[in-house]
């Protein structure tokens, strides 16, 4: 049977709970494999996974009862090795690299700050910031709307606005929260966010992060920023050279 790879830790790492469970339906029991300093945090895979919500939460709560205790290297929904052999065999051939990267991120967490426009207090941002809008809106206005060229200039304008807006916000998002992390990871581009960031950030110093994420809001109202976490540090555990981010050797990903 194909093996589930929720994590990887040190081999020292404390016992989890005996009843522990994980993906499946039934849930399947939660167990580990240790090769030299190093153990992977695995169950049975269960035929057909897909991102069911119960199975993601599944995942997740291994990986927060695993990383109350210390230091996991999370691996992302899905990650699937053909048995326990290939999983161990990657435990050995990776040693240095991981156990470099268990101490890198011992006591750290992730959170993930996603940010999108108020839409009408980034309107309101943008017109009292461009003066050539607020010409347009005027002259438009003094003549009865204006012509449907002049309605479609403005439009297009106002559309550029909140586009240049949008760039420059999401590059405050950045430099507002950096000097409180101590690693960024920038997520992938999305239609639905202007900023979708990851901050790895020191677990004895989150409040210090979170003041700051509530500095940004008061400082830029027309932001809404939300914020996901603590995490275990996904976007951070760097697979090494020539491996995509998010796999290991010999461990494939279930569609998501």
């Amino acid at each position: 049977m194909s093996t589930y790879v929720y994590g990887i830790t040190a081999a020292s790492h404390p016992a989890l709970p005996e009843d522990l469970v994980g993906v499946g339906d039934p849930a399947l029991p939660v167990r580990v494999l240790k090769e030299g300093e190093l153990a992977a945090i695995v169950s049975d895979a269960p035929e057909g996974l897909r991102p069911k919500r119960r199975d993601l939460l599944a995942h997740q709560n291994v990986l927060s009862e695993a990383g109350a205790d210390g230091c996991i290297l999370p691996m992302r929904f899905g990650s699937v090795a053909p048995d326990d052999g290939t999983v161990t065999g990657v435990l050995g051939e990776r040693q240095e690299h991981y156990k470099e990267r268990l101490r890198t991120l011992e006591g750290k967490v992730e959170y993930n700050v996603k940010a999108t426009h108020d839409e009408e207090a980034v309107l309101h941002r943008v017109m009292s910031d461009n003066p050539e809008v607020r010409a347009m809106t005027e002259a438009n206005r003094q003549a009865g709307g204006g012509s449907y060229e002049d309605r479609l200039r403005l439009g297009e304008m106002v559309v550029a606005a909140v586009k240049a807006r949008e760039a420059e916000d999401a590059g405050e998002v950045q430099r507002a929260l950096e000097p409180v992390a101590d690693a960024i990871s920038v997520g992938p581009e999305s239609s639905g966010w202007l900023a979708n960031v990851s901050f790895l950030v020191e677990r004895d110093s989150a409040a210090s992060f979170l003041d700051a994420v509530d500095e940004l809001r008061k400082a830029h109202p027309h932001l809404d920023l939300r914020v996901n976490g603590p995490l275990p540090p996904y976007s951070f555990v760097d697979p090494g050279p020539g491996e995509p981010a998010g796999t290991t050797v010999g461990i494939d990903h279930a569609e998501e």
